[in-house]
């Protein structure tokens, strides 16, 4: 017989599943030749479920993924890509997040480094790693606002705390001096202290350009170009045109 009593404290608790399990336990006959042992540890696995993949769900929202449905299983690997099927899977084992290196994704428009760049964020989530998705024009807007707010330790503190920072069209367009050294910020808080993802159409060898001033650009490079691994990805065809996507 049911305790009401008992659910209601179980809800009261926020044990959801078990007080749900327990209901389906005292309502079924199927469960009456398990001993208590077995029954409880039924009414444990399933609020442990339950609370696993809230988090995981958690953690996908809180990314804000340009793509939250991409995932390493469905990369292509057209011949004309040229991609490392073995280091795309290697690295999916989210071991670089581990070793706290970073990870570069280089191509053109429209050749999938944001798929890619999110299908690694997705996996991350799904070892339980914090994950950020943001634009580098966002990110530098959003550190201009908090320097003129008087928020900007606090961002930064965000920034640096998330295990796996994706910044997607990096480098586009040269930097002012100011968001230069906005950016040397950001990528000295993060230094072997925890992974993030560049996404850029040029090489590094382009990178000390778009940032300008020599001191600045050296310090930001250094930081980043000498611990992360590379994924080049080539193609006469873009994505876009591929799957039939005109914008």
């Amino acid at each position: 017989m049911i305790n009401p009593a008992t659910v209601t404290k179980l809800h009261e608790m926020r044990l959801s599943a078990m007080a749900e399990t327990f209901i389906k336990q005292t309502s079924s006959q199927e469960y009456q030749d398990l001993s208590f042992e077995e029954r409880f540890g039924l009414i444990v696995d399933m609020e442990w479920a339950r609370r696993k993949n809230n988090k995981l769900l958690s953690l996908i929202r809180k990314a804000e993924f340009r793509y939250p449905q991409a995932s390493i299983e469905d990369i292509e690997y057209h011949a004309d890509r040229k991609l490392d099927k073995g280091q795309i899977l290697r690295l999916s084992t989210c071991a670089y997040i581990e070793e706290k290196r970073n990870l570069i994704i280089m191509g053109a428009s429209g050749s999938g480094k944001s798929y890619i760049a999110c299908a690694y964020g997705m996996t991350a989530c799904r070892h339980y790693y914090p994950v950020k998705y943001i634009r580098l024009p966002d990110l530098l807007d959003e550190l201009a606002v908090a320097r003129g707010e008087g928020n900007f330790k606090k961002i930064m503190k965000q920034y640096k705390k998330v295990s796996l920072l994706i910044i997607d069209e990096w480098l586009l367009t040269p930097l002012k001096e100011t968001q230069a050294m906005d950016l040397l910020e950001i990528v000295e808080s993060r230094h072997q202290n925890a992974s993030t993802i560049y996404c850029s159409q040029f090489a590094p060898d382009g990178w000390h350009e778009k940032i300008g001033e020599d001191t600045l650009a050296d310090a930001i490079l250094d930081r980043i170009v000498h611990d992360s691994y590379k994924i080049l990805i080539d193609g006469a065809i873009s994505m876009r045109e591929r799957n039939g996507i005109n914008t």
